[in-house]
């Protein structure tokens, strides 16, 4: 099938190359020249394993170009993925000024049929803003005759794990309306997703406003679940009680689940935190308060300074003169994505109190130097600086401060750990290791909800 992704971020890149993967001509827009050179020259402007070798066949085989050209876009596909970014606006609401962009373009230059699907997070009835700017769009050629349909195919991608997620889908969720259009999209999209199909059924219809719903109910109880355990986590501190015994009690009840039990130092990144805001938006326009949604962004927001205030009441809150190993910089592991990252508010934190860091990461060293350099003045970032690999972070360090839960950060060297740090002190936002054997060890631990505070 004849494919056109518009947008090559996390979303419209992955869609695109594991779309090309399954045989069909796959036509990449992007208005960045920069990123479509990047691509063109066989290079990936974002870090997601699996992608590149996927990229760089599809594009030897035929099957997957890249190109700033929109009326070329438009004349190639059939099916047209809007795939923009939807960023918070400043009233926390997405904003829609990309997709409806995309969606004007494609008005502007469509000559036959077109199925456009919304792939981008969006809020419920953009459908029918969308289909509005193309229709005007027509209206204004005198081309009204021409027909198309708006679908809803939201995305279930993890970062760092999405190329996985799209070849392998838990569901596949496709909101169609119930005119002859629609029932004409229904038809190009079961073609589309049939090799997704071929074991058992995953694909889940729906109407175009409910799909559109679905993807930011799944996301905000996703949510949810973080900032309950991280609350408990909490109250675990001041009980003397072990959050992850906790976490396994709990999770063995099927009901409950294992999934986003995990306690820890915050979420962060492109989804979860403007995905809580934009429907919490959306229910104040309805003239509605999610209460559960509010407190869980205020959880989270709260969440992210714990590692900070753990440190300064173990080194006080003047900080000068100290100086701190950061391991993991990233929101999460397997993505250089920095967005809401909780190594910003801790590295705000700490500098801010006088302190010094040098920082690693496996993969997010240069994005986090671009927005260190906005997050920070020049008399701040010459405080941080950054290491080659996790052992030659600890240089000197007072402490080491873990953040992101990088499998590489997992069976460390201790010995090596405790003749590299001043002092064998470890802050663990991910809860990477086990008070007990910390304790054995000889280190003073501090975890998110571990019981014992042990100190040597």
């Amino acid at each position: 099938m004849k494919i056109t992704i518009i947008g090559t971020g996390y979303v419209g890149l992955v869609t695109g190359a594991c779309l090309a993967e399954h045989g069909n001509d796959v036509f990449c827009l992007d208005v960045d020249a920069s990123k479509i050179a990047i691509l063109n020259s066989g290079g990936i402007p974002i870090h997601e394993p699996g992608l590149e070798e996927i990229v760089a066949r599809n594009r030897a085989a035929g099957r997957l170009q890249f190109s700033t050209d929109v009326e070329a876009a438009v004349a190639h596909g059939d099916i047209q993925f809007i795939a923009v970014g939807t960023p918070p606006d400043e009233d926390g609401s997405a904003d829609l000024q990309y997709v409806l962009k995309a969606a004007r373009n494609i008005g502007k230059y469509m000559k036959t049929f077109k199925v456009i699907v919304d792939k981008s997070t969006v809020p419920v009835g953009t459908a029918d803003k969308v289909k509005l700017a193309i229709q005007a769009e027509l209206d204004a050629r005198g081309a009204d005759e021409i027909s198309f349909s708006v679908v809803s195919n939201p995305e279930f991608l993890k970062e760092g794990a999405a190329v996985e997620d799209f070849m392998r889908p838990d569901r596949i969720v496709v909101g169609c309306d119930s005119t002859q259009e629609g029932e004409r999209a229904r038809k190009f999209m079961t073609k589309l997703y049939a090799p997704f199909n071929r074991n058992h059924e995953r694909t889940f219809w729906m109407d175009v406003r409910s799909a559109e719903f679905t993807k930011y109910a799944a996301n905000a109880m996703l949510a949810t679940r973080i900032s309950f355990m991280n609350e408990l986590a909490n109250l675990a501190d001041k009980l003397g009680v072990d959050i992850d015994a906790v976490r396994h009690g709990i999770g063995s009840d099927p009901r409950i689940g294992h999934s986003f039990l995990y306690a820890g130092c915050g979420y962060g990144g492109s989804c979860f935190p403007k995905d809580v805001q934009a429907l919490a938006r959306s229910a104040r326009e309805c003239d509605q308060e999610l209460l559960i949604l509010q407190a869980v962004e205020a959880v989270n927001n709260k969440q992210k300074h714990v590692l900070g205030q753990k440190v300064t009441m173990r080194f006080g809150n003047a900080l000068v003169g100290k100086h701190f190993a950061i391991w993991g910089l990233a929101f999460k592991p397997n993505t250089d994505d920095m967005r809401e990252a909780s190594s910003r508010v801790l590295l705000r934190e700490l500098i801010t109190a006088g302190a010094s860091v040098t920082a690693y990461d496996p993969v997010a060293m240069t994005e986090a130097q671009r927005v260190f350099a906005l997050d920070f003045s020049v008399e701040e970032l010459a405080r941080i600086q950054f290491a080659s690999g996790p052992m030659e972070a600890l240089a000197n360090a007072d402490a080491l401060v873990i953040v992101t839960e990088w499998k590489a950060f997992r069976n460390p060297d201790f010995e090596l750990i405790k003749t590299a740090l001043k002092q064998p002190i470890i802050f663990d936002g991910r809860n990477l290791f086990e008070p007990n054997v910390m304790a054995e060890a000889g280190f003073e631990y501090h975890g998110i909800g571990r019981s014992v505070l042990t100190r040597i």
